[in-house]
Parts: C-alpha cells; structure tokens; sequence
C-alpha cells in the first residue's frame, strides 16, 4: 500500500509527518533544525529520499539542509546566493530607490526529473538554480536584469520570489510569481523574462492594470495540463488558460476573494482549493469559521468543506505555502495553519481531522506520496 509523507515548515523547526494510505494514523518526526525558522521543506518527485530544507534565523543568516534518507537525518549544503549581473536599485514601499539585497530563501522547487537539479526563490526578488544539489548556486539573473526591475516594490512581507512552476512537459518554461511585482514568464529556462499580469486589476495601485506592480499571493497547476494556471492574488481568485498569458477572475461566491493559498486535485484538473482571509488588514477566517473552498468546475462555482474544521472563535490564518495535495486516489488534501494545527482530508476535503496540533506557526506544507 502506497504511504504519504508530509513535510511542514514551521517558525521553530521542520516536522515529518508520516502515514499509510488509509491516512488515518499519523507519526511525527521533529523538531529538526529547532529554533530555526524553516520558510520552505520540499522534496525531490525525482527521488522520494532527497529533501531539501531553508533555514534562517537572525543570528546565523540563511542556510540550506539537505537530506538524503528521507528526512531521519540532515546536512548543510551551499549557502551562498550571489546576485549577478548590473546591481542597480529597485523600489522601496515609499517608492525610494532601494540596493538589491540577498535576505532569504522563501521556496525551493527540485526539478520533476533530477533530483539534484532545483530552483531557489529568494528576497529580493531573484530566481537561482543549483545542478549539484544545493551545494553551488548561480542566479538567473535574466530575471532581476528585466527593464521593469527598477520599479519593482516589496509586499508586505518583503520583495520576495515566492512561487517556481516548471511545465513538466517543457523544462525550458518557467513561471515565477514576485510579492509585489506580479507574475512572470520565460520560455528559454530562464535566459529572459516577460512579464505575465495581463487582466490583473489591482485598486491599490497608481495604474490598476499595470504591466507590472501586482501582489500575486500564489500560483498552482496540474502537472497534465500546465497551461491552466490559478492563482489566488491580494484580493481576487484568477485564471489562466494560455499559461500566463492572460487571466480572467473566477472568485464566484466565494465570501471573500483575499487569502494566500491555493492547490489542484491531483486527479481532478478542474477541481480548485482555497481557503479564504477576511481581508488584508484582518488575517482570520471570516466570521472565525475556518472553512476550505472548493470548485469543481475550475472557478466561479466553489462549496465550503467544514466538517472536522472549527467552526467558531478561530482566528488562525494559513499562509501561501502551507497548502499541498497528495497523489492518492481518493485524493489528500493538508494545510497547515499559524496556530500551529496540521489539518487532513483523505477524501477530497469533505471531512477533515487534525493530523497534528501545537506546532509553531505554520509556513509551510509539502507531501510526497510514497511506493
């Protein structure tokens, strides 16, 4: 029988979860890296024992883990990310020239078919790649170099690249999405970027339909069709159907269309996931009632799944990678929450459980099934 593993980064260190297929009785491995804040746990579709980890605290910087026995025990690899090319400057928040400066990784996205080939996305906003790895790491500096970089701004959580999609089905695409600059787009693996934002609309901005200047919150695809594209931005539920090139609103009746994640059924290309935030100045669910949104139809339609959720008095949020989906059939859903609870469904979300409780907050969820 086949068997899960989820990987959960939190505030204070990284948890393994581990289960079979009925996905009922769950171990708990950790904390590894205690006291670190691990932003991103991934692992390798290549290899299920390869796992990489970012790691960061204050004190020693940034650094990246790696394990090669499916997360029992773990080692350093490269830490250092040196940006290329031309220096120059972008935006601050007041819209001040600001350097570009390495702070972090906030995602790690290993390669469909190496399991030593991946890409980092770092704050300020660069794209690098690692061949070897993790343990040497060159930026795509194509990226960075675009002639819009000098007025890219930070969200709110800094000028970070937070999401990578490969196409599976064409290595030299590649999709990126920058808080607050938007998506973008290359088609020669990186060597140069266009940007990808047109039917984007944002209030908050001098011109609302800008080439650049969106605060993306996450993308997702379905590995047998990456030309549909999802993507949840700071405010509005989007769609694409030309892999980025354009996008078109599916929020539908959801009951408020802010929030960060969003995910794909493994089996079902047109079945999304959302779980929406009462707005950008309030990070809870509405009505403190944590429900998970569902569409089978791509969009537009979406159902709330609430059965195992609380629904009174919770105040919790769940951020853009702390959402993921498992290949079994029928077909997991996880995500975790600030408050520090790990919440499962074996059955597309109708009925959920707590798979774990009284973590540090939640940053990330990841989940490889197993042979």
């Amino acid at each position: 029988m086949s068997s899960v593993r989820v990987l959960v980064g939190t505030r204070k260190g990284a948890f393994v979860l581990t289960a079979d297929g009925k996905r009922e009785q769950w171990e708990v491995a950790g904390p590894h890296f205690g006291g670190w804040e691990v932003y991103h746990v991934n692992g390798s579709p290549a290899d299920p024992d390869r796992l990489y980890a970012s790691q960061s605290t204050d004190w020693f910087g940034q650094l990246i883990q790696r394990s090669d026995d499916g997360g029992r025990s773990w080692a350093p690899v490269g830490n250092e990310f040196v940006y290329e090319g031309v220096p120059g400057t972008h935006q601050w928040y007041d819209g001040t020239p600001q350097p570009w400066k390495f702070t972090r990784v906030w995602h790690l996205a290993p390669s469909w078919e190496d399991p030593d080939a991946l890409y980092a996305g770092v704050e300020d906003a660069a794209l690098f790649s690692s061949t070897d790895g993790g343990t040497t790491w060159s930026e795509l500096a194509g990226l960075r170099e675009h002639g819009s970089g000098p007025a890219w701004q930070p969200g709110a959580g800094g000028l970070c690249l937070h999401t990578i999609l490969a196409d599976p089905t064409d290595p030299a695409r590649l999709l990126v999405a920058i808080s607050a600059a938007g998506v973008f787009r290359s088609d020669d693996a990186g060597a140069s970027w266009q940007p990808a934002n047109k039917g984007l609309h944002s209030d908050y901005v001098p011109e609302p339909e800008a080439e650049v200047g969106h605060c993306v919150h996450k993308l997702a695809i379905h590995p047998s069709r990456p030309d549909v594209v999802f993507m949840q931005k700071h405010w509005d539920v989007m769609r694409s159907d030309d892999a980025g090139r354009t996008w078109h609103e599916v929020s539908g009746n959801l009951p408020t269309d802010f929030g960060f994640a969003i995910d794909v059924h493994a089996h079902e290309p047109e079945t999304v996931y959302v779980v929406p935030i009462t707005s950008d100045a309030e990070h809870y669910p509405p009505d403190g009632r944590l429900r998970v949104y569902r569409s089978r139809t791509g969009g537009g339609e979406w159902e709330p799944l609430t059965r195992g959720l609380p629904q009174a008095n919770c105040y919790v949020n769940v951020l853009r990678d702390a959402m993921a989906v498992d290949a079994l059939d029928p077909g997991g859903i996880y995500f975790g929450t600030t408050g520090g609870q790990v919440y499962a469904s074996a059955d597309s979300g109708d009925q959920w459980m707590p798979i774990v409780r009284d973590l540090p907050p939640v940053l990330s969820v990841e989940v490889q099934t197993l042979p």
